[in-house]
């Protein structure tokens, strides 16, 4: 009723707004047998699509459903990077959206002088971390110590920016913004580090895993826990590939630095907490599996790396659900989607979208059938479990984090039929594919910016129509094309 609110300019906005909508709807979609996990992939893109925008603040526990009726909404609403935040911008990427992803990279440079002040004053080194729980302008919130204070904070939102150049492969975006805050997380990592004289490798003085052992004094470890070497580790790895691609050189010193950390600790349970703690109850947070998603530092295709992998998802299992809550279950299935077994992951996004959501598809933390997998029960509402959802389904029909495409790496046996459209894959690559009566049939991509294709081929026997075959190179069964800019190529199953 506002007299400022003319037919004219509502119509306008309506018209804008229609279209703003149209747009994001076709830039990607899937289609899947289970409708029940189809419905809630497309309300939690919706949620997405509700929430991130390149100009404004990154997605918060809640954003902008804060029903707190002028309280504050659970855990404050606020921005939490033990998981919460990171988790939430998981299915942005492959879901064709990176316009609204730098929403969260956009702000993180924003508040880099800030985030860098506080790394002076707590660490008392030059350098970049971020706090764990902070504010919309960047400063320290507080909470539980061992996340709100973690020495490998910033190493996570790091690979924000690599997704974001690699996804984009965006040479501005490169050299402006990824990699200058690459430089500034490893200088300080560099400075916080010690040298063990008898191991003859790094170390931090302490070392811990978010929400494990809760605020207790158990929280706490002398040696590396896998959540903070594996964050140290992957953030040297994509140093070294953002190093070459902005300079075409990488330092002798920082090859040699990396090589001077410890491996993973491993034993009979897989991957541990840390060396001498196993994982040794149910617990919600699946830090010390952080190695195998979202960083992608253990590969499934390795026999001796698949082992560690099977073994920490068999002893997940033996531990059991009781103390997971919604987003659990959402991680679980990127985790088990990035072992390749993918009856498991569509289980667990089963599990969370029949028990840990409202009717209304948001997450609600607690299981809403009096407990059936796990002893939460209440009902606080954040947004990542929704969005770790979503990017189950991803994971589940679309990986490139190994340097190779791959189709429906993890899709079950019992999914005759599914399909997507123009997901997005590490080297700025659309791919769509489908899959009909079991097999593989076709498989289209385009290079938005040109470049080395390498597919691993989904079929025995296939053809390329309209394709020179003397230009595609095969070994090993992963398929290298160079594209120019613009170029579709397509394979189909020759069904020979």
């Amino acid at each position: 009723n506002s007299p400022a609110v003319t037919a004219g300019s509502f119509d306008t906005t309506k018209a804008a707004h229609i279209a703003w909508w149209n747009d994001y709807w076709g830039r990607s979609s899937v289609s899947l047998p289970d409708k029940l996990l189809e419905r809630q992939y497309y309300l939690d893109m919706y949620k997405f699509g509700c929430v991130a925008r390149s100009n404004t603040p990154p997605i918060s526990l809640q954003a902008i459903w804060t029903a707190d009726n002028g309280n504050l909404p659970p855990w404050k609403g606020d921005l939490h990077h033990d998981l919460n935040t990171e988790l939430s911008y998981w299915p942005g990427y492959t879901a064709n959206h990176l316009d609204l992803t730098a929403s969260l990279t956009n702000w993180l440079w924003e508040v880099k002088e800030e985030n860098k002040r506080w790394t002076k004053q707590y660490f008392e080194v030059d350098g970049l971390n971020v706090p764990g729980v902070t504010t919309i302008s960047g400063k320290p919130m507080g909470g539980w110590i061992q996340y709100s204070m973690s020495p490998t904070t910033a190493a996570w939102l790091a690979q924000h920016f690599y997704w974001q150049w690699k996804f984009s492969m965006d040479e501005r975006f490169l050299q402006k913004r990824c990699r200058p805050y690459f430089d500034e997380v490893e200088y300080y990592l560099l400075k916080i580090r010690k040298w063990d004289q008898v191991k003859h490798n790094y170390f931090i003085p302490l070392s811990s895993s978010p929400e494990y052992k809760d605020n207790s004094i158990g929280a706490w470890f002398k040696n590396f826990t896998n959540y903070d070497l594996a964050l140290i580790r992957y953030l040297y790895k994509k140093y070294f590939e953002v190093l070459y691609a902005a300079t075409e050189r990488i330092p002798r010193e920082i090859f040699i630095e990396e090589g001077l950390y410890p491996g993973f600790d491993v034993n009979e349970s897989g991957l541990t907490i840390a060396p001498s703690q196993n994982l040794d109850e149910s617990h919600r947070h699946h830090a010390h599996l952080m190695a195998i998603h979202p960083l992608g530092l253990l590969n499934p295709g390795d026999p001796a790396e698949k082992e560690i992998i099977n073994n920490s998802l068999r002893w997940l299992e033996r531990k059991g659900t009781r103390q997971w809550t919604g987003y659990s279950f959402s991680w679980a299935a990127c985790i088990y989607a990035r072992a390749k077994l993918g009856d498991s992951a569509v289980s667990m996004l089963q599990k969370f979208s029949s028990n840990f959501c409202s009717s209304n598809s948001f997450h609600l933390n607690g299981d809403q059938r009096g407990g059936q997998y796990s002893d939460f029960t209440y009902g606080p509402f954040t947004l990542e479990g929704n969005f770790a959802f979503a990017q189950g389904i991803h994971e589940i029909l679309l990986q490139s984090h190994n340097g190779y495409v791959e189709v429906f790496p993890a899709v079950p046996a019992g999914w005759e039929n599914a399909s997507f459209r123009t997901l997005r894959a590490e080297g700025a690559f659309l791919v769509s594919a489908k899959r009909e009566q079991g097999r593989i049939t076709e498989v289209k991509i385009t290079a938005e910016k040109g470049g080395d294709l390498s597919l691993k081929l989904p079929f025995k026997t296939w053809i390329s129509p309209g394709m020179n075959r003397a230009l595609i190179r095969v070994e090993n069964n992963i398929v290298t094309v160079k594209l120019k800019k613009g170029q579709t190529i397509i394979f189909e199953n020759a069904f020979e």
